[in-house]
């Protein structure tokens, strides 16, 4: 909603600008020229990256929309299941532990938390080193480190679209000046006319250079600065099950390791101590989770 919010701001000043001057909003409008640079910038993108990145990068534009970052809910539950699988390791033979960690869509577990569940890799994150903890002989720092390594490696494949989309605006100025010289090569090929169609054929290619600009300051360059906050918020999640994990390795209780994984999280977006202890101590079920499956 930002992004739309603030392109309608972008749009009406710079044309009521323009028009406030005295000039024409019509000569702005030069499909060509549009035609022209979108099309080479589409064209060059598709040239640069894999598949999978183009279609990722559709994904994250949505993402980036919808503003699709964690909420508190998302933060609680997590939380929330961290300490009920923690405190379950504690009490249960490893053989019931194997048989949540394997199947957690089938686990009562997982499914009282469905924001956890819905997020397949960072399900798969968290099963991974609950299975590394119950085989045993997993030393803290080997696992701190297999944890930062595979984190940076989410990192860089999540934040491949924001670095295409990067690409795509650092090339547009110059798409736009290729635009401009077509036009006035155009032009050129007019300039036995009157003024008045000369003057009108170099002010519109004139406007390749416009649109080339605007385009990637104006709308490809925030796009992708709004990918990159919104995944770097999504990446998160990962930190909390680290920070978290550690410390129930080194020996804390799992309401204090989840406290470790609570001040991961930035100091205007955490859940206070006091949600996330009436989420906990419901047996790993958030009030809202709660709520809803009652009403079902």
């Amino acid at each position: 909603m930002t992004i739309i919010v603030g392109l309608v701001i972008t749009l009406v000043c710079m044309l009521g600008g323009f028009m406030a001057m005295g000039g024409h909003v019509d000569v702005i409008w030069q499909p060509w020229e549009y035609v022209i640079i979108c099309g080479a910038a589409i064209g060059t993108f598709v040239v640069a990256n894999p598949m999978k990145t183009i279609k990722d990068c559709g994904t994250a534009s949505i993402e980036a929309f919808k503003n699709a970052v964690p909420t508190e809910k998302d933060y609680i539950e997590l939380l929330a299941l961290l300490f009920f699988l923690m405190r379950e390791l504690r009490n249960k033979s490893r053989a019931e532990m194997e048989k949540i960690i394997d199947a957690p869509a089938e686990s009562d577990v997982f499914k009282r938390l469905p924001s956890v569940l819905k997020n397949e890799e960072l399900t798969i994150f968290i099963c991974d080193y609950f299975r590394l903890i119950i085989m045993g002989n997993a030393r803290t720092h080997e696992i701190e480190s297999l944890m930062d390594e595979e984190i940076e490696t989410v990192r860089y494949d999540r934040m491949k679209a924001q670095h295409a989309l990067v690409a795509v605006g650092d090339g547009l100025p110059a798409l736009g000046i290729v635009a401009a010289v077509l036009g006035v090569v155009k032009a050129m090929g007019a300039i036995d006319q009157e003024p008045e169609v000369l003057g009108a054929l170099i002010a519109s290619a004139l406007v390749g250079t416009f649109a080339g600009i605007f385009l990637s300051y104006a709308v490809v360059a925030p796009v992708a600065t709004k990918v990159k906050t919104v995944r770097g918020k999504q990446l998160r999640l990962y930190t909390i099950v680290k920070q978290s994990l550690l410390a129930f390795m080194n020996g804390a209780m799992p309401q204090v390791a989840i406290e470790h994984g609570r001040k991961a999280i930035s100091a205007y977006e955490r859940p206070s101590i006091n949600s996330v202890e009436e989420a906990t101590m419901g047996g790993g079920e958030s009030q809202a989770a709660a709520a809803g499956r009652q009403a079902a």
